[in-house]
């Protein structure tokens, strides 16, 4: 692949230059996507993800694909091809060599090949993922010996 930089992309291209790859899929970031994994023209591995972070330039992250979060670092892929479907969603493909990461935005049944909930819609919004039986719901509590401060501004 070269290294050569396009100059303009218009719903589909090929992007080499990280710069450009990490602002194409910024988008991404705290949404729910569709994944597949492909090795050659096999599907190993698909599901559905809540992004937490897009990296460039931290070899020490490794890229990873779970129902529970979502990590894509640049450095893990040589290449993103992206394309827009006929209802105007983008897909992502991320290649390494002869494997590549098919990412497209969850916002209805998957198309990725894989019927993941028997057919029925992706949550839209936080109060159907709340609703959703299919998705794992995680609270993170404070310690209560913490302390945010608001307590003490009612007390002044």
């Amino acid at each position: 692949m070269s290294d050569a930089r396009a100059k303009l992309y218009i719903n589909t291209g090929v992007v080499t230059d990280k710069t450009d790859i990490y602002n194409i899929l910024r988008p991404l970031l705290k949404q729910t996507v569709s994944y597949a994994y492909y090795r050659g023209n096999q599907v190993e591995s698909s599901g559905t993800g809540w992004v937490e972070r897009v990296v460039v330039d931290h070899p020490e992250i490794a890229s990873y694909f779970t129902p529970l979060s979502i990590c894509v670092n640049l450095d893990s892929f040589d290449y993103l091809q992206f394309d827009t479907t006929s209802e105007q969603l983008l897909v992502y493909t991320l290649v390494i060599g002869s494997e590549r990461v098919v990412l497209e935005f969850a916002a209805s049944a998957p198309r990725l090949g894989v019927d993941e909930g028997g057919g029925r819609p992706l949550p839209r919004n936080a109060e159907e993922l709340a609703r959703d039986l299919r998705f794992i719901q995680m609270e993170l509590m404070m310690s209560p010996d913490a302390s945010d401060g608001a307590d003490e501004d009612e007390d002044a």
